[in-house]
């Protein structure tokens, strides 16, 4: 079944309207009731709203038993002032859709009009929009939530737009997909002294300076192979702009990278060693937490081969280049639940990268994405 060029002027529209409007993770309310909204006319058989958080899950289901297959959205958008220039650009100052998320919605708004015309013959198919996938939380939260029990999938596939790949082709691969990543966000505390008396006080300025080297030099980059660690420092404070104090509190932010989640454990373990033991050292007391903890994504190899048919079947040429990604995705949480693939699809080789400010998702990928979604949801439910 195909869209029809009405279809495509209205998804359009939406995708549009969505851009005007974007909300980053954790604060998707207005974009979840729109999406509740544009489901109410196509009739799924069940509706859930405010799934670990904001999400929202539409489930098309046939009489017939079968699989559940779940094809994922996000809601969120980025804490980015958009440049794009474009007419239905941003309205909130700060915030913009520059990783895509919008078309990813309209994409499964796109296969919710498909299958309120031709439901599934068996089984059933769960529309995820699922929120806060920028920071990590969103996934985790979803599954944690006791309702996802009632939707949960036997399968779930995931396209994300990709710039730098052309419009009608795509990367795929069986196993790691995106890394492992997590924020560390440490605070020393010392004591702050006259700056005529350093003396006087505790600075975790030296242990500050031996860190930055030392954590970057725990995970240096490279291959991106099973010995992959990459770490980053995004943030470093120290004491308050003024020269009369010497400081007395320092904070360092460095982001974790690995290929698997077991290497995080390790890297996580002997970044947390090094910074306690600097401040051991120096006479401070450290205090650690954790942000935007990302899961590796690894495509499951009998999910990934239904992908691979799909895009094969709608002419759309596929390659493992480029992959796996540094980059992280919480889709990977749902690979613990059910067999999952993640699928790129080229946004075009010039086109802005995501999260750039004047990135713009392109609206020739609606059709495209739910054609893919939709061929995979009448192999496995036909």
């Amino acid at each position: 079944m195909m869209l029809t060029n009405a279809d495509l002027v209205e998804l359009t529209a939406f995708r549009h309207a969505l851009h005007r409007r974007p909300e980053v993770s954790g604060e998707e309310r207005e974009t979840a009731a729109t999406i509740v909204e544009a489901l109410s006319a196509l009739r799924p058989d069940h509706v859930i709203t405010g799934l670990g958080g904001h999400g929202v899950a539409a489930v098309f289901a046939a009489p017939a038993p079968g699989p559940t297959v779940m094809f994922r959205a996000e809601l969120d958008a980025l804490p980015i002032t958009e440049l794009s220039g474009a007419a239905y650009a941003s309205e909130l100052p700060g915030r913009g859709h520059l990783c895509g998320h919008d078309g990813h919605m309209t994409i499964l708004m796109a296969l919710a009009r498909l299958l309120s015309r031709r439901p599934p013959a068996k089984g059933r198919v769960v529309l995820m929009f699922q929120p806060a996938e920028e920071d990590g939380s969103g996934a985790a939260a979803v599954l944690a939530d006791p309702r996802f029990a009632d939707v949960a999938p036997d399968w779930a596939f995931a396209i994300h737009n990709m710039p730098g790949v052309a419009i009608g082709e795509a990367l795929l691969a069986e196993g790691p997909a995106n890394c492992a990543s997590m924020g560390l966000a440490m605070t020393f505390t010392g004591r702050t002294s006259h700056a005529s008396q350093p003396e006087a006080g505790v600075s975790p300025a030296p242990a500050l300076a031996e860190l930055i080297p030392a954590l970057s030099a725990l995970g240096q980059g490279g291959a991106l192979g099973p010995d992959f660690r990459l770490v980053t420092i995004t943030h470093a404070r120290l004491g308050e702009p003024a020269f009369g104090i010497a400081p007395g509190e320092a904070h360092l932010w460095a982001t974790l990278r690995t290929l698997g989640d077991e290497g995080m454990a390790d890297l996580l373990a002997s970044a947390t060693a090094l910074a306690g033991d600097a401040a051991a050292r120096h006479g401070l007391s450290l205090s650690i937490s954790h942000h935007d903890v990302f899961h590796a994504c690894t495509n499951d190899p009998e999910a990934t081969a239904i992908l691979a048919r799909a895009l094969d079947a709608c002419g759309i040429a596929h390659r493992p280049d480029d992959l796996p990604m540094r980059g992280s995705e919480d889709f990977g949480r749902f690979g613990a639940q059910a067999k999952a693939a993640m699928v790129f699809l080229g946004s075009g080789r010039d086109h802005p990268r995501l999260h750039n400010p004047d990135y713009d998702f392109p609206d020739d990928l609606i059709p495209i994405g739910a054609r893919i979604f939709e061929r995979i949801a009448r192999d496995l439910l036909d």
